[in-house]
């Protein structure tokens, strides 16, 4: 192998292996080249202030919403997945885009806060300022709304960024910064690096990173983070689910069954936050069932969604359905559904819930169901997982399903919809135990690439309250004693 082979690597159409395009292995040097032109960047991106940032924000979504074409081609290329699908994901970023750089000053600015009245005779403010450099490890499954996710509040947040797209989509991370260029060509506010896991390694351990935000697998993610350890750089991690779908009697059964299906076999099911468990209620099973298989019987790889992406992931594929096959009832595919790079729906009842296609991320066009008593056993399923990223509740009863969504161990849960939550820039992305941590979108989001500031600044002396000296008197600790009695000794009834 020669030399210049080393240094690169090929982007390739996971549908044909087609090469689209050969990139740079960025190693720690680059990377460290890259993270000390985004310092210099960052010094004068924060110091532009809100109102400049959003105006060349706006101006980057003006751009990116006229090469809507462009990137959605790139996308197309890089995933396998139908033009609909990379339309409707560049969309959805275009939204956050707008959001946060919208959203950033009421949310991060400097404002006011109650002293209470001890400290009243202090002025207290509190603001939210930007850590630097930000370095970001994006994915490929959503390789431009999820790693936006990130680059937007970040950069709306006052910081510069570097990125690491995935290796699988390279294409796509170079082609945001070359448009980002074009809004703002002063400073290099926003960069792209390429390469392997080598190449993310050394931006999360270089310590110029201030913050690394990171969406990938949960045994990848503790890779990043041991990486991050070196420098006591903080992260923020999205680890993928296994995402629950419950049905509770009176539910819309024919829009149940469609937005399970979607939210199954959308993007060939490689969805953190898609549908991956179902539990129906004894009531309505037998015809969500019918339901949901009659539509699946109508869908097929290659045609309503594209290939699966990573290679390795077909023996996961593979091995999850052989294991619910095996041990349930494949009602709609089965092992012979796996055609590479193609998988076809895969629906599987009664699969026992120690099974690894019910416990592990299978990230493929499948999905078990399962009967259950009622909805407490389904939450209680449902709850049963290391992970916690989002589910979904379909009810007739909305009190019912506002309850479950929020009894759901996860960061997010729709209530009659599929995967909503992701739609609505206000609200926060991110789950609990192997899922992750942290936040990004909504105003959760922008607050995660900052440091509050907190101040406080005496207006006036009170006379005979000296506490912080110590020429302070015990009659003026004695009147202390008597305000707190008189504020908090009393109990309330």
């Amino acid at each position: 192998m020669s030399l210049t082979e080393l240094e690169t690597f090929d982007s390739l159409n996971p549908a044909t292996g087609e090469v689209l395009a050969s990139y740079p292995r960025d190693g720690a040097a680059a990377v460290g080249d890259a993270v000390a032109r985004a310092a210099t960047a960052a010094e004068w991106w924060g110091g532009l202030g809100f109102r400049e940032r959003k105006r060349r924000l706006l101006d980057y979504k003006a751009v990116l919403t006229r090469n809507l074409a462009k990137v959605v081609a790139v996308v197309s290329e890089e995933t396998g997945k139908p033009e609909g699908d990379a339309i409707l994901e560049t969309v959805l970023a275009i939204t956050h885009l707008d959001w946060a750089a919208r959203h950033a000053a009421s949310v991060l600015g400097r404002r006011r806060v109650p002293s209470g009245l001890v400290a009243m005779n202090m002025a207290a403010t509190l603001e939210y300022l930007p850590l630097g450099v930000i370095g970001v490890i994006g994915p490929w499954n959503y390789p431009v709304f999820t790693p936006m996710g990130s680059i937007a509040y970040a950069l709306a947040a006052g910081n510069a960024v570097v990125f690491k797209p995935s290796e699988y989509t390279p294409g796509v991370g170079v082609l945001l910064a070359e448009l980002f260029t074009e809004a703002v060509p002063e400073q290099p506010v926003f960069q792209v690096v390429t390469g392997l896991g080598d190449t993310g390694a050394a931006l999360a351990g270089n310590p110029g990173i201030k913050k690394i935000a990171f969406t990938g697998s949960a045994p990848t993610a503790r890779r990043v983070m041991a990486a991050c350890a070196q420098n006591l750089t903080p992260m923020v991690a999205e680890c993928g689910g296994k995402d629950a779908f419950i049905v509770d009697a009176g539910a819309d059964l024919k829009a149940a069954a469609d937005a399970a299906l979607w939210g199954a076999m959308s993007n060939s099911g490689q969805t953190c936050v898609g549908v991956e468990r179902v539990y129906a209620v004894t009531e309505v099973y037998d015809e969500f069932l019918r339901e949901l298989t009659e539509r699946a019987r109508g869908i097929r790889a290659g045609e309503h969604y594209g290939p699966i992406t990573m290679p390795k992931q077909l023996d996961i594929i593979q091995r999850h359905i052989e294991d619910a096959a095996g041990s349930g009832k494949a009602v709609v595919g089965g092992p012979e559904s796996v055609r590479a790079p193609f998988v076809d729906p895969v629906i599987v009842t009664d699969v026992p819930e120690d099974s690894g296609a019910v416990r592990e991320e299978t990230f493929g066009p499948t999905v078990t169901v399962k009967r259950v008593a009622d909805v407490a056993e389904a939450l209680e399923k449902a709850n049963a997982s290391a992970y916690g990223l989002a589910g979904t509740v379909f009810s007739g009863n909305t009190g019912r399903a506002v309850e479950l969504a929020r009894r759901m161990v996860t960061g997010m849960t729709a209530i009659n919809s599929v995967i909503s939550f992701a739609g609505v820039p206000a609200l926060p992305f991110g789950g609990v135990g192997e899922s992750g941590f942290g936040r990004i979108h909504g105003a959760d989001g922008l607050r995660e690439f900052t440091r509050p500031k907190a101040v406080s600044r005496q207006r006036f002396a009170v006379p005979g309250m000296n506490l912080t000296s110590f020429g302070r008197t015990p009659a003026e600790l004695d009147r202390l004693v008597k305000i707190v009695t008189l504020l908090h000794g009393r109990r309330k009834r």
